[in-house]
């Protein structure tokens, strides 16, 4: 008998099933005894009335592994309106412990630093799978998105010979012997690769080495990476990036209903044009409407954010606001001034629900003036070399833009701390498991 998933019990009322799982819970009473069998898509409810068969049971501890065979009949008060009866049960592999926490309950009873210590059996809890199905199906809308405008994935390397920034937050490496670091970005090689494909895209690690010990920084996160060439300024970019984000909230409606109603999420629209204010705008209104006077500094504080998030929701009903212009001070070395303002560049953040979900922008793209912005920071060329080629031989106007993965599923789900979104976090206290 061919094995089917527990979502899949209604389809076959009145037959003979095979299910496979973990022992989520036992429940004897005096006369029958109902078993609670996961999988990884749902669970079902197994009624025993063998006795024998039940004190075997009990002398398991929670999450054995088992085969069920039995009748799938309509009873609605089982959960799921469907329950196995007259089991046949085959023990594959027993728990040698009772777990630290039960996962029958609608949530982990334990603190979040317990939960990641226990990663392995935590992300089992139906809802803490569901936050990682929500992931899977954002990087499947992600990637469906850019294939059907024409764009091409690419992977490229986590080991590189230069900081990608030109900063110092890096993790260093012995390559061999030689210095090496762990990439901040993708960014050289998806923009080389602009000059091969036009558009490409990536979905990979990357590396931050700030000490920051915060609720919404991660020192390894996955980066949803987009280039495209052909562009007429930074707005090309932003267009892109709100068909994806539309793309991506569309795969969530079509394909992960039951884990949104789980988390209890309500998915938020994308605008048919994102509201955008100038980064200078920004820090005028802020100063007017709070008093509090950040006017002059090349970043936008936290708190700031999540004020200009509200003021978007208030103004325009949108969760969603893009700040442009960032000073140039504040933008890595390869990306675009503003032609008219000179020390604003043609780049950007993306707000969602007040916190920064994404920064793109306009690069570069004059083999000339990669090297004055290089001279211009203290930088020497020799280190990028491999990079500058790409444009000693002509590049097009081209630019892109980075969604962290962990970070948006936060929003989506308003957690509070970026680590209930990353499957096993890495940060300045943790690195196991």
């Amino acid at each position: 008998m061919e094995r089917i998933w527990t979502t899949q019990l209604r389809a076959h009322v009145g037959k003979r099933v095979r299910l496979a799982g973990w022992l989520q819970r036992l429940r004897q009473l005096s006369h029958v005894s109902f078993l609670i069998l996961r999988d990884g898509k749902g669970t079902a409810q197994i009624v025993i009335e063998d006795q024998e068969l039940a004190e075997q049971l009990g002398r398991l501890h929670a999450e054995s592994v088992l085969v069920v065979e039995g009748l799938a009949v309509a009873e609605p008060q089982a959960p799921g309106g469907i329950e196995v009866r007259q089991p046949t049960i085959e023990v594959l592999s027993p728990a040698s412990a009772p777990p630290p926490f039960d996962l029958f309950r609608p949530r982990i009873k334990a603190q979040l630093p317990t939960i990641l210590d226990h990663a392995p059996l935590a992300l089992r809890h139906p809802r803490h799978r569901a936050i990682f199905y929500l992931s899977a199906v954002s990087m499947q809308g992600f990637r469906s998105t850019l294939r059907a405008l024409e764009f091409v994935e690419i992977q490229t390397p986590k080991l590189v010979a230069s900081a990608t920034e030109g900063g110092a937050n890096v993790f260093a490496v012995d390559y061999f012997g030689r210095p090496a670091y762990l990439a901040q970005s993708p960014q050289f090689y998806k923009q080389i690769m602009v000059g091969v494909f036009e558009r490409v895209f990536e979905v990979g690690p990357v590396f931050r080495a700030e000490p920051h010990d915060t609720p919404r920084h991660l020192n390894e996160y996955v980066s949803l990476d987009v280039e495209l060439g052909f562009i007429k300024d930074h707005t090309t970019v932003m267009d892109v990036l709100a068909q994806v984000l539309r793309g991506m909230l569309a795969a969530l409606h079509e394909d992960a209903g039951d884990a949104l109603a789980l988390l209890g999420v309500k998915l938020p629209e994308v605008p048919e044009k994102i509201p955008a204010l100038h980064f200078a705008e920004a820090q005028e209104l802020i100063f007017k409407q709070t008093g509090e006077d950040a006017r002059g500094e090349p970043d936008l504080a936290p708190q700031h954010e999540r004020w200009l998030g509200e003021w978007a929701l208030r103004e325009y009903g949108s969760e969603f606001l893009f700040v442009t212009g960032y000073p140039m001070v504040k933008r890595p070395f390869y990306t675009h001034p503003d032609p008219e303002r000179p020390k604003y560049s043609n780049s950007f953040d993306l707000l969602f629900r007040g916190l920064e979900l994404v920064t793109g922008g306009q690069r570069l793209h004059r083999y000339e003036d990669y090297l004055a912005a290089l001279a211009s920071r203290g930088l020497s060329p020799e280190p990028f070399e491999g990079y500058l080629e790409a444009f000693k031989y002509g590049m097009p106007p081209h630019g892109g833009f980075a969604i962290g993965l962990e970070r948006w599923v936060a929003r989506l789900i308003e957690a509070p701390n970026i680590r209930e979104t990353t499957l096993f976090p890495r940060d300045l206290q943790r690195l196991t498991p």
